[in-house]
């Protein structure tokens, strides 16, 4: 078998908007599988589960396919890495953070990746150019950041506190992943998704094993319900539908879900976990909102 680049026909672009909308919403609906799955699973076994099963089912669809995958070491070094921050270290630490926040907060404070991924390539890559529209965001975003957490992080060091900053530090790795994944431009999209899930499910499972020991737990049906939702559609089917949106909508079309899948995220909390959020938190969620739009919408061309 060897990598190859698929080319997909040309469809309406009604189609392509409704996939990005499935993919928001895919994306949004993970932040309250995962608090349905932490009620009863470690957040290590679940995210192991998750790693594994995902992996799996993506390397199933890149055997029918036809493609395969790297042979060489030092392709698997970057992938190692690349599992690290961008699955290893963020879903373990949104899975922890869940077990102190509610899942509608969680989906506001992963949102802010995109302002992580904007000041680290302003302050050390530098391969984009730094535009006042983007700074602008950047801005919106912090503030709206600030605003979510709330003036209480300066009195009240409790344990929301610390699954809030544990919810920005996976957005961090998020923002490094994104630029790490690079690396990758020479192969087929699908491939260092499935690497990168197989070397996270390879470094998790080990570890599940020997701080969670799986089988002395009794894990609810509603748990194991949610981890099979996670791992499938969340993570393996959601892989599939981004990968497609990238090559018919671009990189920067695709990830408009970010703020899209905010309203997404918080409306599934709301209305299947019956949570709610402060004034300030909605006012903070409308400023994050408008920062990520500034700096994921595309510049208009010179006519």
């Amino acid at each position: 078998m060897t990598v190859a680049t698929a080319v997909s026909p040309p469809r309406p672009l009604i189609v392509e908007f409704l996939l990005l909308a499935v993919l928001a919403t895919l994306w949004g609906a993970s932040y309250t599988f995962i608090k349905l799955g932490v009620a009863t699973i470690p957040p290590i076994t679940l995210i192991a589960a998750r790693t594994m099963i995902a992996g799996g089912l993506l390397l199933c669809i890149l055997r029918l396919r036809g493609i395969g995958l790297p042979r060489d070491a030092a392709t698997w070094r970057h992938l190692a890495i690349q599992a690290c921050i961008n699955s290893v270290l963020p879903f373990t630490l949104i899975a922890w953070a869940e077990i102190r926040i509610e899942a509608g907060l969680a989906t506001i404070l992963n949102a802010t990746t995109p302002i992580f991924a904007f000041l680290i390539t302003w302050a050390i890559t530098r391969h984009e150019a730094v535009t006042a529209r983007k700074l602008f965001g950047t801005v919106m975003g912090l503030g709206g950041v600030c605003m979510i957490i709330g003036v209480g992080v300066f009195t009240d060091l409790g344990s929301d506190l610390w699954g809030q900053l544990a919810m920005l530090l996976a957005s961090l790795s998020y923002g490094v992943a994104a630029i790490y994944g690079h690396n990758f431009r020479h192969l087929d999209s699908m491939v260092p998704a499935t690497g990168s899930m197989l070397c996270g499910a390879a470094m998790l499972v080990p570890l599940s094993l020997i701080v969670d020991r799986p089988w002395t737990l009794s894990p609810s049906q509603n748990s194991l319900l949610a981890l099979l939702a996670l791992a499938v559609f969340s993570t393996a089917l959601a892989f599939v539908i981004y990968f497609r949106l990238v090559r018919t909508l671009g990189s920067v079309g695709t990830t408009s879900q970010a703020y899209l899948r905010i309203p997404i995220g918080v409306g599934i909390g709301v209305v299947f976990l019956g949570e709610s959020l402060a004034g300030s938190a909605w006012l903070g969620l409308i400023f994050v909102v408008i920062g990520v739009a500034a700096m994921s919408l595309p510049a208009r061309k010179a006519v």
